[in-house]
């Protein structure tokens, strides 16, 4: 299959490499790049906590940033949202990992059963992001701070960028992993004069939030459960 990947490099180099190991051509172009705030993670990990929660692989990156300035908290406990962010936690080196269930709303849960109360969490977050993590922390009264440590802005390509990738004809499959994405391509799709049906057969989405972005009238699938895992079993 002829797959389009959407997602901000450098994640989107390892799902093509991926997809090619499995005998898919893949052709990356990303909509979304990440503009990093390292100071601001800086500062928020020098203010007093007793854990650290991360709810994507972006923020891990940040992380990873700091570099030498990142050793004094890798035993610090760490909430990672899922198995792919936990894992990219602990090549960074941290040693004492809590996983949740792939969702904001899951890790909140496993925030309360692990987190002594009185203890303050710190949450890296992305810009923009989904309120459930934070909004299902306040309802169990889990004490924490929340440090914007990235960006997401949007790829601008030229018109003429789309209608020449479909000089091969339309893609089999486009992946889509955020609701961000999904906008800036309708929006690149409008500027180019093209449908979004033009574009490919389907829509493979990593969640619900990013369905209901999309137009009525697509080929659209979601994954069973918010990761690329399950975004594969799509295919």
């Amino acid at each position: 299959m002829r797959v389009l990947v959407t997602r901000p490099r450098p994640a989107a180099e390892r799902t093509a490499a991926r997809l090619s190991a499995m005998g898919h051509e893949a052709v990356i172009l990303p909509l979304m790049q990440a503009q990093h705030l390292a100071g601001a993670v800086r500062a928020a990990l020098s203010e007093p906590h007793q854990a650290i929660a991360v709810t994507s692989g972006e923020a891990v990156r940040v992380l990873g940033a700091l570099g030498p300035a990142l050793e004094p908290h890798l035993a610090t406990p760490l909430f990672a949202v899922g198995e792919a962010t936990a894992r990219a936690a602990g090549d960074l080196g941290f040693t004492d990992i809590r996983i949740g269930p792939g969702t904001g709303e899951g890790l909140a849960e496993t925030v309360a059963a692990l987190l002594p109360p009185g203890e303050m969490l710190v949450y890296l977050a992305g810009s923009p992001r989904t309120e459930g993590f934070e909004r299902a922390l306040h309802q169990r009264r889990i004490e924490h701070r929340t440090a914007e440590c990235y960006r997401m802005a949007p790829v601008h390509y030229p018109a003429e960028t789309l209608p020449g990738l479909l000089r091969a004809g339309p893609f089999d499959a486009v992946m889509l992993y955020s609701r961000e994405s999904a906008r800036r391509l309708d929006a690149a799709l409008r500027e180019s004069g093209l449908e979004p049906a033009d574009l490919a057969s389907r829509f493979l989405c990593l969640s619900w939030p990013i369905r209901e972005t999309l137009p009525d009238g697509l080929v659209c699938r979601v994954a069973a459960a918010p990761d690329e895992e399950n975004l594969f079993q799509l295919l």
